[in-house]
């Protein structure tokens, strides 16, 4: 299968960045062509709300931004993979500003199946990133294979390393 991971952390070396990487070498290691991307150190705009998508772009926006080059990832991207730090209670910008801009488009035209990483300093602040994920599941029409969170003393841990296997053996 074809996997997109955005990678949303600005922290190259971060527990949002090593879990993704985890991520892209068991799906590797199972044969899966995986593509990851660190979206927060891509300059992506908020969507303007302009319609011109809808109307005059016949589906293209009318920014001209770095999400050009992840438009066709995530049209030929048959899973996709959200890794993202917790910030505030919820999905952070840099992760939440691609997936707004699929506005154009409605969403990944060939995609099948999603999972959520992410990771916080503090147990409990999840909800808010959930509830938006489990959202755009169903919104996307894609199977949820699974969301791995890890606080402070669960980073970089082979417990959490194994729950992130877990999941690509799902694909």
């Amino acid at each position: 299968m074809k996997v997109l991971i955005l990678q949303a952390s600005p922290r190259a070396k971060g527990n949002t960045a090593w879990m993704a990487e985890v991520y892209k070498n068991a799906a590797e290691a199972a044969g899966h062509e995986v593509t990851l991307v660190n979206v927060a150190k891509k300059k992506i705009a908020g969507c303007l709300a302009c319609e011109y998508c809808h109307g005059k772009g016949q589906g293209a926006c009318i920014q001209k931004d770095d999400m050009q080059e992840l438009y066709p990832l995530m049209a030929e991207a048959e899973v996709l993979v959200l890794a993202a730090p917790i910030y505030y209670f919820t999905l952070n910008a840099q992760i939440q500003l691609p997936i707004d801009r699929m506005y154009c488009v409605m969403g990944p035209a060939k995609l099948q199946k999603m999972a959520l990483l992410v990771s916080s300093h503090s147990p409990g602040v999840y909800t808010g990133a959930l509830a938006g994920y489990h959202d755009l599941c169903r919104f996307w029409h894609a199977e949820d294979t699974g969301v791995v969170t890890a606080k402070a003393e669960e980073q970089k841990t082979p417990e959490t390393q194994a729950k992130i296997e877990e999941l690509v053996k799902k694909l």
